[in-house]
């Protein structure tokens, strides 16, 4: 099961999120979200686990807990929605 965490405090690596997560279950990867421009965090993350139940219930305990100061938003990730590519000046075509 995939998790969203919102709410995390700019201070959290992937390897926090697996620490967090790890009482839960088998965890097949943990990912912090980070700016390109900056390389800072934006403050959520992914975390998947094995275990469809496990992820339930990591679910139910941690949304509205606090985690480092924050209080985090614990949920389901929802799939990624399909969006138009944006047109950079990498891939334009030039009209003469």
């Amino acid at each position: 099961m995939n998790i969203f965490i919102a709410g995390l405090s700019y201070r959290v690596n992937d390897a926090d999120l697996r620490e967090l997560f790890a009482e839960y279950g088998e965890i097949a990867s943990s990912k912090v979200i980070m700016d390109r421009q900056t390389g800072r965090s934006k403050g959520y993350g992914f975390v998947e686990l094995s275990d469809e139940e496990a992820g339930k219930k990591a679910i139910e305990e941690l949304n509205g807990a606090e985690y480092d100061g924050r209080t985090i938003s614990v949920s389901e990730a929802r799939p990624r929605e399909e969006r138009p590519r944006r047109e950079g000046s990498f891939n334009r075509e030039r009209r003469y």
